[in-house]
C-alpha cells in the first residue's frame, strides 16, 4: 500500500486516495478479466468515474497482482464489484455440484510486513475484533511472501462481510503507515518443463513437446565442459548420450564465499534461474563459522547436473568479465 493522498471532499470528511494490492490465482484472474476483457472493462468502467484505476500484472504466471488505485469509496465499490462476482462463479459452479452448502469467498491482500502487527493488535485483539465485527474470517501469514517483505491477508465469507472487513484494514493501515522500504511481491512466471532427448531440448505445452534451441545449445556445450578451478570439483563421469542415464544423482560444489553472492543474484533471482534453466535441485549450505567456503548440492539426473554447473561456470566468467572491465558493470 502506498503512502496516502488526504484531501477534504465537498461533504467536509475526508477522501483519501490510496493503493490496495490483492494477489489472484489464474483462474480469479481470468474471471475479473472476463470473455475478450469485457468483465474488466465494465468494471473500470464503473470505477473509472470516481477516480480509481484497476490494473492487472502481466506474464505467464500461475498468480497475478490485481493492484486497485483511487479513493477509499471507489476502492470499495471495486472490491465489492469483485466479490460479488466471486460469489456468482462459487454459485455457478454449484449448479453442477452434489455440494449443498455454500463456500465462501475468499480474497488475499498483499500488505508490507512492517503492518502486519497493527492489523493483528496486541495478542490478536485487533483481528479479533475485525472478526467478530463483520463476521469475515480473517487470517495474516506468518512468512512473508518470496523475495518481498510483504505477506498475504487472507478474508474469507460473504460479500458484504469482505467489504466491511476492507474498510476497516483500511482504517487501521492508515493509521499505521509502513515502516520502511517496501520490496513488493512480484509473482514468478510458471516454470516450464524441460526434457531432453536425441540430443535435443524440449519444452512442454499442453500436450506438445516444442523444440528449445537455448536450451539445448547449452546442454550441448555442458556435455562439453569441465568446472572451472574455482569450483574446486570435476565433472563425474557419465556416458555422453542425453538419454543414457535418468538415474538422480548428486554432486557437491564448493565456493569461496565472497563468490557465493554473484551465484545467488539479488534476491535470489541467478540461483532460481539456474534452477529452472537446469531442472536441477541446488541448495546451498548456511556459513559455517570459520570457514571461507560454501558447499553447494546439485541433485538430478546427470544431464540436469551438467548443465547446472556449465551455468553456474558462465556465471562466475560473467561476473570475471565485468571485474576486469568495469565500464560493463550492471547491478546484478
Amino acid at each position: 500500500m502506498e503512502p496516502p493522498k488526504v484531501q477534504q471532499s465537498g461533504e467536509g470528511g475526508l477522501n483519501v486516495t490510496l493503493t490496495i494490492r490483492l494477489l489472484m490465482h489464474g483462474k480469479e484472474v481470468g474471471s475479473i478479466i472476463g470473455k475478450k476483457g469485457e468483465t474488466v472493462k465494465k468494471m473500470r468502467e464503473e470505477v473509472s468515474a470516481s477516480g480509481a484505476r484497476i490494473n492487472i500484472s502481466e506474464g505467464n504466471c500461475p498468480e497475478r497482482i490485481v493492484t486497485i488505485t483511487g479513493p477509499t469509496d471507489a476502492i470499495f465499490k471495486a472490491f465489492a464489484m469483485i466479490a460479488y462476482k466471486f460469489e456468482e462463479d462459487i454459485i455457478n459452479s454449484m449448479s453442477n455440484s452434489p455440494a449443498t452448502s455454500k463456500p465462501p469467498v475468499t480474497l488475499r491482500l498483499v500488505v508490507p510486513a512492517s503492518q502486519c502487527g497493527s492489523l493483528i493488535g496486541k495478542g490478536g485483539s485487533k483481528i479479533k475484533e475485525m472478526r467478530e465485527s463483520t463476521g469475515a474470517q480473517v487470517q495474516v501469514a506468518g512468512d512473508m511472501l518470496p523475495n518481498s517483505t510483504e505477506r498475504a491477508v487472507t478474508i474469507s465469507g460473504a460479500p458484504e462481510a469482505i467489504i466491511q472487513c476492507v474498510k476497516q484494514i483500511c482504517v487501521v493501515m492508515l493509521e499505521s503507515p509502513p515502516k520502511g522500504a517496501t520490496i513488493p511481491y512480484r509473482p514468478k512466471p510458471a516454470s516450464t518443463p524441460v526434457i531432453f532427448s536425441g540430443g535435443q531440448a524440449y519444452t512442454i505445452q499442453g500436450q506438445y513437446a516444442i523444440p528449445h534451441p537455448d536450451l539445448t545449445k547449452l546442454h550441448q556445450l555442458a556435455m562439453q565442459q569441465t568446472p572451472f578451478t574455482p569450483l574446486g570439483q570435476t565433472t563425474p563421469a557419465f556416458p555422453a548420450g542425453l538419454d543414457a542415464s535418468n538415474q538422480a544423482s548428486t554432486h557437491e560444489l564448493t565456493i569461496p564465499n565472497d563468490l557465493i553472492g554473484c551465484i545467488i543474484g539479488r534476491q535470489g533471482t541467478k540461483i532460481n534461474e539456474i534452477r529452472q534453466m537446469s531442472g536441477a535441485q541446488i541448495k546451498i549450505a548456511n556459513a559455517m563459522e570459520g570457514s571461507s567456503e560454501r558447499q553447494i548440492t546439485i541433485t538430478g539426473t546427470p544431464a540436469n547436473i551438467s548443465l547446472a554447473q556449465y551455468l553456474i561456470n558462465a556465471r562466475f566468467r560473467d561476473v570475471a568479465a565485468m571485474w576486469n572491465d568495469p565500464s560493463s558493470m550492471t547491478t546484478s
